[in-house]
């Protein structure tokens, strides 16, 4: 009698706790109650889980985090579908997961489709553009901390050195000129710290403890391994607020000296105006910290991809130091146009961005209305999975799309050629603010750096180890490198 009724309250229990899918939903591998398709996944890394399931449902298919239902979008032509040919349907932010705890709602990356963030996208790219992005400004900015890496890599010349900080503390160096108009030492502990929160916070939001987070509400009070996310991204809040401060005391209005005085500017016209805002400080805290972050996470792994494939294949890296020496000769420096001339480095920079797949799941979509997709219906407030690393690596769309190759973006001609299926910054109204910069930064660092150093892979490091550690951003595993000087060659110092 005992064991009937714990059948019978254990069927109770699951039909209340069933997941029922919607009608027409995307197809996809069956949810079980409370925990979804956790168990489908590898949550250290469920790229290659993504890919099976593609392989068994198609392009389109669904998953659940928990009881939320998601669509995860596979190949370009479900991409182009759901975020360029249906943008609106498709722009919104999925909201109560733990980036949105993290970001408490504000800033510019995860708000929900609506006039705040139209107001604030649309700031951000006048502001950006007026300080200098793609102009001769910004690149000079670059320039200026490009020399700062090269002062650390002459210190290692004859020696190895891993690269990881140095480029994580460029890239955070230039976005902090633009926000806040300072650039830090590598070794001040406010840089430091700022760019250890981002990065722990980069593995956490996309591991196995968001999964958890999202999934599971009743744990969310728990003393576990997420709450660290939480403390690292009040202290993060912290010190933004900190430059807020600085910069109300300092700035001279009408002179605005970086993004943050402009902000500050803007919330003034608008409080004389008596406008009901959406500008406001708490807003510029989180604002600024989002657009760090996407400004550097991205940029330094991207670098950290790169060179990982220089030191491995040294006859790529050859070929790329013989057109520069060729077309920069005489020359004291590159710049940004110098791409429409170097057609095998132009291509080397796109290919490392292919191959690092930097933001692989891009940053989560959510319906902002009842759609469909690739003939399926898609209800409001489903979350949007765009798998960016399908494109990337996509059969049809590359020359070589499973191996590193600088000729997927060489045309027979030799000549530089972009296929349309390079979405590493995503696609639609909700594509990366800062592709422009992060496109001029590789560029010059890539080509400054080469023109000057060699860099060798240890003899006694064994193979290079290609697998990524997987987080809101991909990162190739810590490496070192030896760093030799070129010297000088004929027709200019190199």
């Amino acid at each position: 009698m005992f064991v009937l009724i714990l059948l019978c309250l254990g069927f109770c229990l699951y039909i209340l706790t069933r997941i029922q899918k919607p009608k027409n939903f995307p197809p996809g591998p069956r949810p079980i109650p409370i925990l979804g398709n956790l168990l489908h996944l590898n949550l250290d890394n469920p790229m290659k889980d993504f890919e099976k399931m593609a392989k068994r449902y198609g392009s389109v298919y669904s998953i659940y985090i928990g009881s939320r239902p998601a669509v995860v979008l596979n190949g370009f032509e479900a991409m182009k579908e759901a975020l360029l040919t249906k943008s609106t349907d498709f722009a919104g932010r999925p909201q109560d997961m733990m980036v949105n705890r993290i970001t408490r709602g504000k800033g510019v990356i995860l708000v929900d489709y609506g006039s705040n963030w139209k107001e604030h996208r649309r700031f951000a790219l006048m502001t950006l553009r007026n300080f200098g992005m793609g102009k001769n400004s910004m690149e000079e900015r670059i320039h200026g901390e490009i020399q700062h890496i090269i002062d650390s890599l002459e210190k290692s010349v004859g020696t190895t050195m891993n690269p990881q900080v140095m480029f994580h503390n460029a890239a955070s160096n230039i976005i902090c000129l633009v926000l806040f108009g300072n650039r830090y030492e590598y070794d001040d502990e406010f840089l430091t710290t700022f760019v250890r929160l981002f990065t722990e916070n980069a593995k956490m939001t996309n591991g196995p403890w968001s999964m958890i987070y999202d999934s599971m509400p009743m744990l969310r009070s728990l003393p576990l391994p997420f709450q660290k996310a939480f403390r690292n991204a009040d202290l993060a809040q912290k010190m933004a607020l900190q430059l807020v401060e600085e910069h109300k005391e300092t700035r001279v209005p009408g002179e605005p000296r970086d993004f943050m005085d402009c902000y500050l500017e803007e919330m003034a016209k608008r409080d004389d105006a008596d406008d009901d805002s959406y500008f406001n400080e708490d807003q510029l805290m989180m604002y600024v910290l989002d657009l760090h972050f996407a400004g550097t996470d991205t940029t330094s792994n991207t670098l950290l991809t790169a060179f990982l494939y220089l030191v491995a294949f040294p006859n790529i890296q050859e070929r790329c130091q013989q057109e520069i020496d060729q077309i920069l000769e005489g020359k004291d420096k590159v710049s940004f146009e110098d791409r429409h001339q170097m057609h095998y480095m132009h291509a080397f920079a796109h290919e490392a961005q292919r191959i690092a797949s930097t933001v692989p799941l891009s940053v989560f979509h959510a319906t902002t209305k009842d759609t469909s997709l690739a003939g399926y219906s898609i209800p409001k407030g489903t979350l949007i999975i765009p798998n960016l690393t399908s494109v990337l690596y996509e059969e049809g769309y590359w020359k070589f799309p499973n191996e590193f190759n600088p000729e997927n973006f060489l045309n027979d001609q030799g000549e530089f050629h972009k296929p349309e299926a390079f979405l590493p910054f995503s696609l639609g109204p909700r594509m990366c603010l800062g592709e422009g910069l992060a496109r001029m930064e590789l560029f010059l660092i890539l080509v400054t750096l080469l023109r000057q150093f060699q860099f060798v892979w240890p003899e006694d490091a064994g193979e290079p180890d290609f697998t990524p550690v997987f987080g809101v951003t991909l990162s190739p595993k810590p490496y070192r490198m030896c760093v030799k000087r070129r010297g000088t060659r004929q027709g200019g110092n190199i």
